[in-house]
């Protein structure tokens, strides 16, 4: 499964897709990128004239790359024609660094475990010059259903 198709297979409709780039994906980890648009309509009100990115934004820019891809890609055996259904059970993030409109993000997850239908990931978020702006763990449930 190339990455091209694992972009096509998440559940996420343009206003709430936080990846724009998947840059590598094994049964280990995912590696992509984010870029926040300066008119994404939290910032109008998160911060007035200080926009920042907020940080469930940032986990959920985390869990859409180093979770959601990782997941699809680990469950690619399953039969083609089926949606995966995700649901986050719980994450631990750390946030070291604001994130600000128009700037970009490498997420990179390396896979914990992987049991059950239940993904555990490390997680971390680096700004363009390598800076560490969050990182954490990260767990969910993929749940492969059939098309409605």
């Amino acid at each position: 499964m190339n990455p091209q198709e694992i972009l096509d297979k998440l559940p996420y409709g343009k206003s709430f897709l936080f990846v724009d780039e998947l840059l590598h994906v094994d049964e280990n980890g995912a590696k992509g990128t984010y870029t926040y648009a300066k008119d994404l309509p939290f910032y109008e009100g998160h911060f007035k004239n200080r926009p920042l990115t907020p940080a469930v934004i940032l986990t959920e820019t985390m869990a859409q790359i180093g979770l959601v891809c990782l997941g699809i890609y680990l469950l690619k055996n399953m039969e083609t024609d089926q949606n995966i259904a995700i649901a986050m059970t719980s994450n631990a993030i750390d946030f070291l660094k604001p994130v600000t409109p128009e700037e970009k993000v490498t997420v990179t997850s390396e896979k914990i475990y992987f049991r059950f239908n239940k993904l555990s990931c490390k997680v971390k978020m680096e700004n363009a010059a390598g800076e560490m702006v969050c990182k954490g763990n990260i767990s969910g449930m993929l749940i492969s259903k059939e098309n409605e």
